[in-house]
């Protein structure tokens, strides 16, 4: 099994941009010296004070110059807001650059505000993203390509570089809401999960829906599940929870009020309204190493995950040293025992 750190690139109040890009890339070198296999990163735009990640393949380029063995995972990359051959270009490069270590994750983002930055309507999401997602497999597989489709149409386009990796970097899609569990396993991709806006219940439950799309479409085989989890480690649950519980609050309340904006209203009120003892409950695995170890094996057994990527600063607030620290103890003391 993979294990990875998932990062926003988090942008703590009070510090500068550039110290959120040199904290983090500092824990990303950080991570391969510990042995964790990837790194993931997010796509964020216009989070003022919460992250600096909204160009993440510069990024994982960057990364690439500083590492030698970790994976560049996208967790993920927006499709609707792209376009595509642009992408397709540039993720071929950054697939080259890294000599074959890109991991490609994408999905459609549940935050309004990132459309409404870029004028893109958020109903308009679900067929870019289907359009994009086309172009890219076309891109990279093809030597020439036409396309006609609603939001793209090309005339016999040539996209160089092709991908390092044959066909093209794995793929991975992200589902959210329940409906699009199935939906991504009609596609027969390997799906990204996350206990974010969804709790670890709701992807126990939601998770039936992937295979049984997978099977309705008569895929081989069983889908691989990769899943993003808040963790932390602390010596202690007390520390664990005091030196999370500010940041965990703010991320989990700032969040619901976004979602207010926008079709996940029902979300976005009930993530506002959770206390910290529901968050330790069902959308955040914080404690001591043995506690943490025990958790993420029920998980595992529940939802049969094959890559899991840990997320060490819920909410952004907690400072880059603690950060290192919790890495460190997981590293040492609980991914041993999910090997």
């Amino acid at each position: 099994m993979e294990i990875g750190l998932f990062t926003e690139f988090e942008w703590r109040p009070g510090a500068d941009e550039s110290q959120a890009f040199d904290h983090s890339l500092a824990q990303m070198v950080f991570a391969e010296e510990l042995g964790y296999g990837a790194v993931w990163l997010a796509e964020l735009h216009f989070q003022k004070e919460r992250s600096v990640l909204s160009s993440p393949l510069v990024v994982g380029a960057a990364i690439a110059g500083r590492t030698k063995r970790v994976k560049i995972g996208l967790a993920v990359q927006i499709l609707p807001l792209s376009h595509p051959l642009r992408l397709a270009e540039d993720v071929a490069t950054l697939d080259h650059v890294s000599q074959g270590r890109l991991d490609f994750g994408v999905g459609r983002s549940g935050l309004p505000s990132q459309y409404t930055g870029f004028n893109i309507p958020l109903t308009e999401s679900q067929e870019r993203f289907d359009e994009t997602l086309e172009i890219l497999r076309r891109a990279w597989t093809e030597d020439r390509f036409s396309y006609e489709g609603k939001y793209f149409q090309f005339q016999d386009v040539c996209v160089v570089p092709k991908p390092y990796q044959k066909p093209h970097p794995p793929l991975r899609v992200a589902a959210v809401t329940e409906e699009t569990y199935a939906a991504v396993g009609r596609l027969g991709l390997p799906i990204f999960l996350a206990v974010r806006t969804s709790s670890v219940s709701e992807l126990e439950r939601f998770v039936g829906g992937y295979h049984a799309g997978w099977r309705e479409a008569g895929h081989p085989g069983r889908g691989e599940i990769g899943v993003i989890v808040p963790v932390y480690v602390a010596d202690t649950e007390r520390d664990a929870r005091e030196e999370t519980e500010a940041s965990a609050m703010h991320f989990y309340r700032s969040v619901g009020a976004a979602l207010l904006a926008g079709p996940r209203r029902a979300v976005g009120e009930r993530l506002r309204r959770m206390s910290f003892d529901e968050v330790l409950k069902d959308f955040a695995l914080f404690g001591t190493p043995e506690r943490v170890t025990e958790r993420l094996l029920d998980l595992r057994e529940a939802i049969g995950y094959t890559k899991l990527a840990v997320w060490m600063n819920v909410g952004s607030r907690v400072p880059h040293e603690r950060v290192l620290a919790s890495m460190r103890l997981f590293a040492e003391r609980v991914a041993p025992r999910l090997a």
